[in-house]
């Protein structure tokens, strides 16, 4: 089992929750993203820089995630071609991605693009603050045990 972070956009304390665990647990950690983000130097963390075009880093994780891994990431279209493989998604908010529920959220996601697109909506995130933190750190340790569990 490894762990996946499509780095380009997760926040600081997933990271740390993230890098805590795979230590404790001793599992391979593995950040991509298309420029260089600043990481602890760990043998059990990689850093992967894929080229610098659009969704360089996602098709890596797309080709390189296997059966029984888990992937944290905020990219809906990414989560839904990971579902589709029967790979475990998380997100940063503590949302678990599924095959029951990954479609709404893409036809929500694709519905606020267009509508900014004509000059609608905006998409707003709340800020990523301690109620947000504890919310991923329960829903990542609940799947993680889960999943270490299964793989034992």
């Amino acid at each position: 089992m490894k762990i996946w972070i499509d780095a380009d956009s997760c926040p600081k304390p997933v990271k740390e929750i993230v890098e805590r665990a795979a230590k404790r647990e001793k599992l391979q950690l593995i950040f991509t993203a298309n420029r260089k983000i600043p990481l602890e130097e760990h043998e059990l963390f990689t850093m992967v820089v894929t080229e610098a075009k659009d969704q360089s880093a996602d098709l890596y994780i797309v080709d390189n995630v296997e059966a029984g891994d888990l992937v944290i990431t905020r990219d809906i279209p990414l989560a839904d071609e990971l579902v589709s493989k029967k790979i475990d998604v998380l997100n940063d908010r503590g949302v678990l991605y599924t095959a029951e529920n990954i479609k709404e959220r893409l036809s929500v996601r694709n519905f606020m693009y267009e509508l900014r697109e004509y000059g609608g909506g905006v998409e707003r995130h709340s800020a990523f603050g301690p109620k947000e933190k504890q919310a991923f750190a329960n829903a990542f340790d609940r799947q993680l045990r889960k999943m270490l569990k299964v793989s034992s």
